[in-house]
């Protein structure tokens, strides 16, 4: 009976995940990736990077997520006058009570819309990932938990732009995924031209899931059959960051300066999971793993200023990688 109640339970949670594209759909145009990607790591507990030019509606998407989840939802405009009091929270004195009173910052919410992270100084993120590591705060002598669940999805402008402070990248590696967010189609285009020159669009949407819902998907992903071979495969396509020259790559290990961490074979493992689950079924198959990959790892492979002296990115890296290392080599 308990395992018949628990199929029906992964089959309405899985319907009502369709829904959630339906709602968000509603008000944003497209960016079905950037959606998907978002639920990846809400229902994973890994924490997501977005990177793209202004405009590609990347704070509306997390908006209008929230409202869908019906999660309490903080958006953090990150400037260069920020402050970390400003974002965890700092002491007030009460004249009244003559004492110290805490006051909590917007990170205490459920989804935190960390807007433009890069245009912050280092204390400002410093205090931000540190949160995001931690799931707790210090204020004073006190420390805090942080609600739960707790997101942090954080958008980044190209470093190129001028006004920007780059994240550092041991910093960075504690994003699940680095999502990047390209240009919308010609049709989608002319969509959303239409949609929001209309001065009364409605940009209202349904709850389709509660917290105890994202809970209860979190510990069914957490089912989902991963084989020790695949197991095996991800720890080989990490170590072709490392040791590319061992993998025939004797070209990329003269681009790459610092390979993947274990976080990224952590991620690799939790993301290939939610995918599989996305896509109804309880079992992750290598598709899954490669899917996901440039986004776990396009963060966390650090090149050399040779590669960039020769037009060399890390998806090209990663490309080769995918291409050279595969599931027959598992021992």
């Amino acid at each position: 009976m308990e395992a018949t109640a628990s199929v029906d339970s992964k089959k309405v949670h899985q319907e009502k995940i369709k829904q959630i594209y339906t709602e968000v759909n509603k008000v944003v145009v497209g960016q079905q990736y950037m959606i998907n990607r978002l639920m990846v790591g809400l229902f994973t507990q890994g924490h997501i990077l977005l990177e793209g030019v202004p405009g590609l509606a990347k704070t509306l998407t997390v908006n209008t997520l929230a409202n869908v989840l019906h999660l309490d939802f903080k958006r953090i405009q990150f400037t260069p006058d920020l402050l970390p009091a400003d974002l965890l929270g700092t002491m007030i004195y009460n004249q009244k009570a003559s004492n110290f009173e805490v006051k909590k910052g917007p990170i205490f919410a459920n989804l935190i819309l960390a807007d433009e992270v890069n245009r912050s100084p280092a204390k400002v993120q410093s205090a931000l990932l540190e949160s995001m590591q931690e799931k707790q705060v210090t204020i004073g002598e006190t420390t805090y938990e942080l609600d739960r669940p707790f997101l942090v999805l954080a958008t980044q402008n190209p470093v190129d732009q001028e006004g920007t402070y780059p994240l550092p990248e041991a910093q960075v590696d504690r994003f699940m995924m680095k999502v990047h967010v390209g240009y919308p189609s010609k049709d989608e285009e002319l969509e959303i031209m239409r949609r929001m020159s209309n001065m009364t669009f409605d940009s209202k949407v349904d709850t389709i899931l509660t917290k105890e819902d994202i809970f209860a998907i979190r510990n069914e992903i957490n089912s989902v059959n991963l084989s020790e071979s695949l197991e095996r495969y991800i720890i080989e396509l990490i170590f072709a960051t490392r040791d590319p020259e061992s993998f025939g790559m004797k070209d990329e290990a003269h681009y790459i300066q610092f390979g993947a961490s274990p976080r990224a074979s952590i991620n690799l493992n939790l993301a290939a999971k939610a995918i599989a689950f996305l896509e109804g079924r309880d079992f992750v198959l290598p598709e899954d793993i490669k899917e996901v990959a440039p986004d776990v790892l396009n963060h966390r492979i650090i090149l050399n200023y040779e590669a960039e002296a020769d037009g060399i990115t890390t998806h090209d890296i990663i490309d080769t990688i995918l291409n050279k290392v595969n599931i027959s080599m598992v021992k």
